[in-house]
């Protein structure tokens, strides 16, 4: 049973106002390197099914801070069909965080999942920051961007490439998926 079919049977169980969102994944990979890059699609994959979106490929140059896994990276992002609670979100990092160890003996990805609704792009973490808030499970969240006034917004601790708004583009047209799929649900 893949994760959607779990979060869609379990629903009923959940709290009211445990708020629907999309399932987003933001990857880091080697560039060039589509043979790591398709794995980690696979792994993926046989987790959460067929993505419902998958941005084109944008070079990292922000930080080398990911260096550990290759010194030149791109970051794209998948995004999943339907509507999920938000309160799965330290269960996806935790599922994630695994298949970062699938990729081989040394990390060969990263991947950070998180949520997009109307207000907001939610990323999970295993590190603590001030900004961040404990979920469970060693599983922290932030704000990474939020929506005001019609357009992305960052913050003063915002990752420099969410920042940069190269990524605007593609998260505001998951963002309108959200929209469609939440007046659906809404009805």
């Amino acid at each position: 049973m893949t994760d959607q079919e779990c979060g869609r049977s379990e629903r009923k169980d959940r709290h009211p106002r445990d708020p629907l969102v999309k399932k987003i994944v933001a990857l880091l990979v080697p560039r060039g390197e589509m043979d790591i890059f398709n794995n980690a699609r696979e792994l993926l994959f046989d987790a959460w099914g067929e993505p419902e979106r998958i941005s084109s490929f944008v070079p990292f140059t922000w930080t080398n801070y990911y260096e550990d896994i290759a010194s030149e990276l791109d970051r794209c992002f998948f995004s999943y069909p339907g509507l999920f609670n938000m309160s799965d979100l330290p269960d996806w990092k935790i599922l994630t965080c695994s298949l970062e160890k699938a990729t081989g003996s040394t990390r060969r990805v990263n991947l950070d999942p998180g949520t997009i609704d109307g207000a907001r792009l939610l990323l999970a973490s295993t590190k603590g920051q001030a900004h961040r808030i404990y979920l469970r499970d060693g599983i922290f969240a932030e704000v990474t961007l939020c929506r005001r006034k019609g357009r992305w917004e960052s913050f003063f601790y915002t990752f420099p490439d969410f920042k940069s708004g190269a990524y605007f583009e593609w998260l505001e047209t998951v963002r309108e998926d959200w929209k469609k799929e939440k007046k659906s649900v809404d009805l």
